[in-house]
């Protein structure tokens, strides 16, 4: 097992794996989000070949509109 933080909470993850395999392991919906490792934003389409790894902090925000 591998573990990293998602938003402040411990996880464990099986291995190091994409941030698109990552969302759906922690069960988050992967519309209108924002992903951040170690500080780094991540581009959407980087989604299937950037990789989470042990220890990575990882931020997940969903974007809300409004007026």
């Amino acid at each position: 097992m591998v573990a990293i933080t998602v938003n402040g909470r411990a996880v464990e993850i099986e291995s190091s794996m994409s941030v698109e395999q990552m969302l759906d392991t922690v069960d988050v919906p992967p519309n209108y989000l924002a992903v951040e490792i170690n500080g780094e934003v991540v581009a959407r389409e980087d989604y299937a070949i950037t990789n989470v790894n042990a220890g990575d902090e990882v931020e997940v925000v969903t974007l809300v509109g409004g007026g």
